[in-house]
């Protein structure tokens, strides 16, 4: 069933509050962890979800510059400044017609319409929730309808070689067949639920 404008804006702040409260987790000495994105510590990975924060709110309010979603050091209190990375997001979707806008995504050289570009935002953070809570071995739960629509989305990335290019937002998929609809997710997207 497709998700609506207004359902895609309450499920994309539910999944950033959750990785809210997951980065809040990290310790000192986390910061300096692989991830299951390859190449990046824990820090690299938070930096470029706070990025990305910055670079979707800008894109709502129609600035198209790639300096918009450039990396902002995180400072002495990492957390802290991807909380307000992220309130920050979820203040620029809460915006009346903010969905109706045409959102200027840079890297992705398109320009989409705001429900599409929450609905990237969404696929986003549930991955990237899921990859915060790998790094630091814990569990992360998100509520079924956000797994849902997600999932859903996900379904729709094209996969191919474009996906094995340098700088690509996901992997190829990897096989995957068991239920729990989250890792299905990430597989779709070029993890492997597997990853420790």
């Amino acid at each position: 069933m497709p998700i609506t404008s207004i359902d895609v804006v309450a499920l994309d702040a539910q999944a950033v509050r959750t990785t809210i409260d997951l980065v809040s987790l990290a310790a000192a000495d986390d910061w300096r962890k692989p991830t299951p994105c390859e190449g990046w510590t824990l820090y690299g990975l938070v930096a470029h979800m706070t990025a990305q924060h910055y670079g979707f709110a800008a894109a709502s309010t129609g600035v198209g510059e790639l300096s918009a979603w450039g990396w902002r050091p995180l400072g002495d209190d990492p957390v802290a400044a991807y909380r307000a990375a992220a309130e920050h997001v979820l203040a620029a979707f809460a915006e009346d017609g903010v969905l109706e806008r045409i959102f200027p995504l840079p890297e992705f050289g398109a320009e989409v319409p705001g429900a599409q570009a929450a609905g990237f935002h969404l696929v986003d953070y549930v991955v990237h929730g899921w990859d915060v809570a790998k790094t630091l071995g814990v569990s992360v739960e998100f509520a079924p309808e956000v797994l849902d629509a997600t999932l859903e989305i996900a379904k729709a990335v094209p996969d191919g070689e474009m996906r094995r290019a340098p700088g690509s937002s996901f992997g190829p998929v990897v096989a995957y067949s068991g239920g729990v609809k989250l890792d299905h997710i990430v597989a779709l997207l070029g993890r492997s639920p597997s990853w420790r």
